[in-house]
């Protein structure tokens, strides 16, 4: 009856006449069930998820069983199994009519995160039959989780002539969280709030015709806020009656396959059509019993897809043919079945890959060592026959290696060309291997050589020359700067060592101005520099590394000492002792424009800071006196009028170029007279000594002054008459505009030459020695030499071996010395000494 319940029989009756005639008769056969049939569950396991403090009374789901008889054969009660737990009874109760499951405890997340539940659905039959399932539920919190739409019936497939009513599907949702977050609303057409479970009835006749197919699409929507929904579909097949086998594309299939296919290659895709609706056309693909073990174990036979892949190694060597009967079943009630026949034939190919063996290998080895050393042995071979068991033997192209053959399959790795490590440590030697077939095998075997180092490579500079700048009067101890060398070697071959090359320059080693760390290079001055002393040094410095044999280079460093203004200028004419005033006499009858005096002072600093500029700091009649401020010379502006008073004070200040200038002023106090003293108008003395006499006795002035004059009158004649022919060996060679000057070893004071009018003088400080040294023009062929004496040392004559000489290149005019003023000359204890041609006597 579950396949047939009503039979309607045609007869028909036909007689023998001519022509024929017949009559027919309907017979209608109606089977009537017997309880044949147990109830069975959609699925042998529900699982439903619940949130927790849901309410008594909340529906969890619906089980629906089925029983394919009529009437209290089909009618089903529901109940709990001895294996359901008493703490699940508690909590959900089953309804054993409708087998809706209900909440009847509190649900309580943290107490316990799920309940397994075992239900039996028993027939009404004289013979009760019964079936089984599980229903799992989960307690879950939190509105993070989407609502989920439980479908019982996965894909309900029904008859077209069910009846009205007939529940289709069982559906259940369900929120894993809490509160309102877990109240969940259900719609297909129309909205069904706050209900847990929904039945998918029947509602009018289907026509399979008209639509074999339904796709309802159930939303479930939680009240949280933000809402979260979930969607489940649900598809309705209405089938009709299996009476259809299915049918392959082809009785028989030929293919071919290679042999070492990977496995899961596919071989074939077999396809069968059955023309049936629903479960009548799912179809099952399995192997025939005419299928041998080994073919079932070499491929694989997707029963669902029906595609044939590799399961086994194929191997032409052992199977070369597979025969195979593959069937492809329906799902029906009764259930057909069509079949093919396949054969699968195996290509042979070269399957078997060229085999190398590294025999021995040298690594590592020193980077000079020699060319043709042998560094590896290798063997190669492979178990194929013919073309397919010939093979080469290759290294890449761009290494300083190369391959030698030197027996049957056997090769020697040699060196070809010189190794440098410093350009590249080690190599990765790749060994591959090809056979000839086709297609091509290989295998490849890398092997690392490493180079140990050898200390071939001698220390770098950056620089071959190095030019560092040191201000002067830098602190003892200062960096200079870092002279680091490069040795790309290692370890011992690159660890440095740095030291200055011995060089003496005025008796002092380098090694007392200098120091360098021998570790790191770094320079540095022991000492202070003074730019007036010293302006550069010039030495070499080593970096040798710590291999054996050690190797080593040098670079050249040139230290320039640069100068500070440190020096202020010294103002050396008109002379006077610390400080004192300089008193002059000059007539009152001086012409405009003549010199009154002139200014000198010297700087030792360097050029730049060394320019030297004059300019009046205090004048009592600005416009009687001028100064130039380049060259220092004061010259009346105008002449002098009675109303001028007859002393003159003059500031005067030297400042020098430096930044910031440094300056010297010098005080000149003027006095005009009424006597014309045309000489001494036009020549200014500088005072030799620090002892100035005053308040003296006028008359023991005079009178000294004149036995001096008588006494020096007498010298000079007596030295000109011995001067005559002077020795060509003792006199030096005459120069123009040469200044020869010969200081005495006992000066301690000063050495100054007296000038002419024109105050054409050159000045040249010693100052770190307290002395001072002053070189003057003299005529072509003369020599004038004038010295100091301290008051503690008698007359000494002026030593050769103890004169300086220093020549200027600048042209003076010729001096003459027109007056000597004893009383001047007295007054200095001056010591003069003339040695010139009579005519300029």
């Amino acid at each position: 009856i579950e396949e047939h319940a009503v039979h309607n029989l045609i007869l028909t009756a036909v007689d023998g006449g001519a022509p024929v005639r017949s009559g027919t008769a309907s017979i209608i056969v109606s089977v009537q069930d017997t309880n044949d049939n147990a109830p069975r569950f959609d699925k042998q396991i529900y699982t439903h998820n619940m949130i927790e403090n849901s309410p008594i009374g909340t529906l969890v789901m619906k089980l629906n069983a089925t029983d394919l008889d009529e009437g209290l054969n089909a009618q089903i009660v529901y109940s709990f199994t001895l294996y359901t737990s008493e703490k699940t009874q508690e909590v959900f109760a089953l309804n054993p009519d409708t087998g809706e499951v209900t909440v009847k405890g509190t649900l309580d997340y943290e107490d316990m995160k799920f309940y397994e539940m075992h239900i039996e659905a028993k027939d009404k039959g004289a013979h009760p039959l019964l079936g089984q399932c599980k229903v799992v539920v989960n307690v879950t919190d939190m509105n993070d989780n989407y609502p989920e739409i439980t479908i019982q019936s996965v894909k309900s497939t029904v008859n077209e002539n069910i009846p009205v009513g007939t529940v289709i599907a069982l559906v259940g949702i369900s929120d894993r969280d809490t509160g309102d977050n877990g109240k969940v609303s259900l719609a297909i057409n129309q909205p069904l709030d706050g209900s847990k479970f929904a039945d998918l009835i029947l509602k009018k006749t289907l026509d399979r015709e008209q639509q074999a197919v339904h796709n309802l699409i159930l939303t479930a929507v939680d009240g949280g806020t933000p809402a979260r929904s979930g969607t489940a579909s649900i598809i309705v097949h209405v089938l009709d009656t299996n009476d259809n086998a299915p049918t392959f594309d082809k009785d028989s299939y030929h293919v071919s396959i290679m042999e070492n296919s990977p496995i899961g290659s596919l071989v074939v895709h077999l396809n069968a059509t059955d023309s049936d609706e629903g479960s009548n056309s799912d179809l099952t693909y399995s192997y025939s019993l005419y299928t041998s073990e080994k073919t079932q174990e070499t491929f694989n036979l997707n029963p669902r897809t029906g595609e044939i892949t590799v399961k086994g190694m194929l191997n032409y060597e052992d199977f070369k043919i597979y025969d195979m009967e593959v069937i492809a079943t329906d799902k029906g009630a009764t259930s057909l079945s069509g079949q093919c026949k396949l054969t699968i034939v195996v290509e042979d190919m070269n399957d078997n890959h060229p085999e190398i063996s590294i025999k021995s290998f040298q690594s590592p080895v020193k980077e000079n060592i020699e060319l043709d050393t042998v560094i590896a042995v290798v063997s190669v071979g492979d178990k194929d026959s013919g073309n397919n068991g010939i093979v080469d033997l290759h290294i890449p192209d761009n290494m300083p290696f190369k391959l030698r053959e030197s027996s049957d399959n056997y090769y020697e790795l040699v060196v070809s060309e010189p190794l440098d490590r410093e350009k590249i440590p080690e190599y990765d030697i790749t060994f591959t291997v090809t056979d000839r077939g086709s297609p091509q095998l290989s295998d490849n075997e890398t092997m690392t050589l490493e180079l140990l180092d050898v200390n071939d490579n001698v220390p770098r500079f950056p620089q071959s020359f190095y030019t560092i700048r040191v201000m002067e009067n830098n602190a003892p101890g200062a960096l200079l700067s870092s002279l680091t060398a490069f040795d790309p070697d290692l370890h011992e071959n690159q660890y440095l060592v740095y030291f200055i090359i011995e060089k003496e320059i005025a008796n002092t080693s380098m090694s007392m101005l200098f120091s360098i760390n021998p570790e790191n290079g770094n320079l540095y001055a022991l000492k202070t520099f003074d730019y007036e002393m010293e302006k550069e040094f010039l030495f070499h410095i080593e970096a040798r590394d710590s291999g054996v044999p050690p190797l080593s280079s040098n670079v050249t460093v040139h230290i320039i000492i640069v100068d500070q203004n440190d020096n202020t200028p010294v103002i050396v004419s008109p002379w006077r002792a610390h400080g004192s005033v300089v008193e002059e006499k000059i007539p009152r009858s001086t012409d405009k424009g003549s010199l009154v005096a002139k200014v000198i002072a010297i700087d030792t600093d360097s050029v730049l800071n060394s320019r030297i500029t004059y300019q009046f700091l205090q004048v009592t009649d600005a416009t009687l006196f001028s100064l130039d401020q380049y060259n220092g010379e004061i010259r009346t502006m105008r002449m002098f009028s009675y109303r001028d008073p007859r002393h003159q004070r003059l500031v005067v200040v030297a400042k020098d170029n430096g930044e910031p200038a440094l300056s010297a002023t010098v005080t000149i106090k003027l006095s005009t007279v009424e006597t014309a003293v045309k000489a001494y108008s036009d020549m200014t003395e500088v005072p030799l000594e620090y002892d100035i006499f005053s308040d003296l006795n006028l008359y023991l002035v005079i009178g000294l002054g004149s036995v001096s004059f008588l006494l020096l009158i007498t010298i000079l004649v007596t030295i000109v008459l011995k001067c005559q022919k002077p020795k060509a060996s003792k006199a030096a060679p005459p120069c123009r505009n040469s200044v020869i000057s010969e200081r005495n070893s006992t000066i301690a004071d000063s050495t100054l030459v007296s000038n002419d009018a024109y105050w054409y003088s050159l000045f040249l400080a010693e100052t770190r020695k307290g002395k001072l040294v002053v070189r003057q023009p003299l005529p072509k062929g003369s020599r004038y030499i004038v010295s100091s004496i301290p008051r503690s040392t008698g007359l000494t004559e002026t030593s050769d071996s103890a004169a300086s000489t220093l020549q200027v290149r600048r042209e003076y005019p010729r001096l003459f010395v027109k007056t000597l003023d004893v009383k001047k000359l007295s007054k200095r204890k001056m010591r003069l000494d003339i040695i010139a041609n009579k005519k300029y006597l």
